[in-house]
């Protein structure tokens, strides 16, 4: 497998955290902490009133829970429960004994030992573009997602390593839906050692999911236990309204100790109120009723917070991103998981129809919004078009570029006296320079960051080397990539582990998914 310390990205070094000797990995690309203060957007009492009012909101309004089961969760727990409108009323002290038990730090756990990440506020985790029905490259243009374009994807997410969890960039369409959830996880245990993620789609592709895991990793129950060994995001169906398989995968991953990402979408103006703090409001209640649906279901569950709050173009009714109202919702959303001391996570994105000057703005603002935020994991960081229509393959690369200098700067710069470089201000004459100085010398292998595709020649050498463009440059990247992959040695004999267990499980007929 390919990594940033043999590739043209990165400074070629790591630099930070111990990791075991097995890992080839770059350290400092890795293990990443925020190094930035979290920003406000919102005064303290203002986030406050967003807190009261999200709890009163779950008191007096309510939400619609759709599941049985859940409900009669919420009803052992003290919540008021009325069956023929299925809308559950929880009091506040029910949402606050849930925040005592929920976990404020979680170890995600990765087939490499070197890639398994701590969960919790400070860390800075990066996922790719996820859950898109259609892909598109240069050269083969924009087409339905199918198994290629999933298997392809998740091998560029193994081969950087500022990619930390992995996500189904691609859509698998060309799978049956019954038989899809094993193609999914066979992709990823055999082609990647990061921590993983699983559809919640219904009980028993969950838990064959699970067993997946499992099996590929020697695993027994304590083992699958002992940390987490998979996600899953849940969207509510804003607003207010928890639905069939999100309501059973929050029990189902709390039951098994895997953790559930609790997401709200809400779009200002659409589906939450048009005012930014009015929609984190609604945001800030429907998290909290996942949370507290997966403690009170078994307390301890590893849960985080998410907010992935936009506003839609009032003309048209579609998602924006990048804008001035994403990025203020990303910061508040920070606030309010602060507020409740736990992990969050938050997503950039981008509505533009290809990887143009409209997509780098519209993710590199989000970025910074989730940056700034505070966020834990920043979902959709590479590759994500259309608001999440279609992965970009030259868009991943381009993103990855922005995601390296991040974590260039997630490493503190030295300035320690050797740094300042006294001395090498005393060799050179004013009106000189410093390119040949020994100080220079010492350090300029590894000084600066090499860009991944950004092209730092003059005019005439870009003309001779034949005027390309960066997703001309990033066609090239990606290519490569795949043309090298080599699956990490983690998943050597996953498939012979994996293999009748799909075979018997798709002959007994597969799993549906629950409506």
């Amino acid at each position: 497998m390919e990594n940033q310390d043999e590739t043209r990205g990165g400074r070629g070094r790591g630099r930070r955290g111990a990791v075991p000797p097995m890992a080839n990995v770059n350290t400092a690309y890795v293990r990443m902490r925020n190094p930035f203060a979290p920003q406000q957007a919102f005064s303290a009492d203002q986030v406050a009133a967003m807190h009261d009012g999200a709890l009163r909101v779950l008191e007096e309004l309510g939400i619609k829970v759709l599941l049985d089961e859940a409900r009669d969760l919420f009803r052992k727990a003290g919540a008021l429960v009325d069956e023929d409108s299925q809308m559950v009323r929880i009091g506040r002290e029910i949402v606050t004994a849930a925040l005592t038990t929920a976990p404020r730090s979680i170890r995600l756990r990765a087939a490499n030992p070197a890639r398994e990440q701590v969960y919790e506020l400070g860390s800075m985790l990066f996922m790719a573009g996820a859950g898109c029905p259609n892909a598109f490259d240069n050269e083969r243009g924009r087409r339905p997602g199918d198994l290629t374009g999933y298997l392809e994807t998740l091998r560029l997410q193994q081969s950087f390593d500022v990619i930390h969890m992995h996500g189904p960039s691609v859509e698998p369409q060309d799978v049956p839906i019954h038989l899809r959830h094993y193609a999914m996880m066979k992709g990823q245990l055999e082609n990647c050692d990061k921590p993983l993620f699983v559809y919640a789609r219904g009980r028993q592709q969950v838990e064959e999911s699970f067993e997946m895991i499992r099996l590929a990793r020697g695993l027994d129950d304590a083992g699958f236990r002992d940390g987490v060994w998979a996600t899953t995001v849940i969207n509510s169906n804003s607003p207010r309204q928890l639905d069939l398989p999100m309501s059973r995968g929050i029990i189902d991953f709390a039951r098994a100790g895997q953790m559930t990402i609790i997401t709200p979408f809400c779009l200002a103006g659409a589906m939450a109120p048009i005012t930014i703090s009015g929609a984190l409001m609604l945001q800030h209640a429907e998290a909290l009723a996942g949370i507290t649906l997966a403690q009170i279901t078994q307390a301890g569950a590893p849960v985080s917070y998410g907010g992935f709050l936009s506003n839609v173009d009032m003309k048209s009714g579609s998602p924006a991103f990048g804008t001035p109202e994403h990025i203020r919702a990303c910061i508040g959303s920070g606030q309010l998981a602060r507020h409740i001391g736990l992990p969050w996570r938050s997503a950039t994105g981008a509505a533009s129809n290809v990887a143009d000057s409209q997509a780098a703005s519209e993710t590199i603002m989000a970025l910074w919004g989730a940056v700034l935020g505070g966020a834990t994991v920043t979902v959709h960081s590479a590759g994500w078009l259309e608001g999440g229509l279609t992965l970009g393959y030259e868009k991943f690369i381009l993103d990855i570029e922005n995601l390296q200098t991040i974590a260039e700067l997630a490493t503190p710069a030295p300035a320690d006296a050797a740094a300042l470089g006294f001395d090498a201000i005393a060799d050179v004459q004013p009106g000189g320079h410093f390119f040949s100085t020994a100080h220079t010398m010492e350090r300029y292998q590894t000084a600066f960051y090499r860009p991944l595709v950004a092209d730092l020649s003059n005019h005439g050498s870009w003309v001779e080397a034949g005027s390309l463009t960066a997703a001309q440059r990033a066609t090239a990247i990606w290519k490569q990539k795949l043309a090298d992959f080599v699956a990490p040695e983690t998943c050597a004999g996953v498939a012979d582990r994996l293999d009748a267990f799909v075979q018997q499980a798709s002959e007994s007929g597969g799993a549906k998914p629950e409506d």
